[in-house]
C-alpha cells in the first residue's frame, strides 16, 4: 500500500470513529450564549422581589427573607443578588464562612465584632465582611444588594 492511500485509509476510518463527536451541520442549535446579569432601577426599588424566582423563607420565630439571586457562577462561588430582612438578632459564634460585599439600600445592621467593637452600617453605606468575621448581627430590618465569594466551597 503507499502512503496516500494509507493517509487516505487513516482519514476514513478516523472520521468514521470520531464522527459522531463533531458538529453537525443541520443541527440548527445556537451555541450558548451567557449575558450580563442587570438588575433595573425599579427592581432596585424593590420590584425585584416580585419575581417568580424569589425565594421566602420564614424561621421557626416567623421572621422572614426575601432573596433573589441575579448570579451564581458555574463554579458556585460566587454568587450576587438582593436580599430582604425583617428585625433579627443573630450570634455568629463561628466564622462567617464567605466573604460578602453587602451595599444597604434602606435599613441597616449593627455589628459587633467579637472584641466588641461596634459598626453602624445604615442605607446608603457599603460593608464587606470577611469570611473569618465572628460577632453579632443586630437588625431592625434591611434590603441589601449583596455580592459573595466563596473560595472554600460551592455556594448551596
Amino acid at each position: 500500500m503507499n502512503k496516500t492511500a494509507l493517509v487516505t485509509l487513516i482519514t476514513a476510518f478516523s472520521l468514521t470513529l470520531c464522527g459522531p463527536i463533531l458538529a453537525d451541520p443541520s443541527d440548527n442549535k445556537e451555541p450558548s450564549v451567557v449575558y450580563p446579569q442587570v438588575m433595573s432601577k425599579s427592581e432596585i426599588a424593590g420590584d425585584i422581589f416580585k419575581r417568580d424566582d424569589m425565594i421566602l423563607e420564614t424561621s421557626e420565630t416567623g421572621r422572614k427573607t426575601y432573596d433573589v439571586v441575579s448570579l451564581l457562577s458555574q463554579d458556585k462561588k460566587f454568587v450576587s443578588g438582593m436580599y430582604r430582612a425583617e428585625a433579627g438578632r443573630f450570634e455568629i459564634t463561628e466564622p462567617y464562612g464567605v466573604d460578602e460585599y453587602m451595599h444597604f439600600l434602606q435599613g441597616g445592621v449593627t455589628l459587633t465584632s467579637s472584641d466588641g467593637s461596634v459598626q453602624v452600617i445604615k442605607a446608603g453605606d457599603s460593608v464587606t465582611i470577611p469570611k473569618e468575621w465572628t460577632g453579632v448581627w443586630d437588625t431592625d430590618g434591611y434590603t441589601k444588594i449583596y455580592v459573595i465569594y466563596s473560595p472554600d466551597a460551592p455556594i448551596e
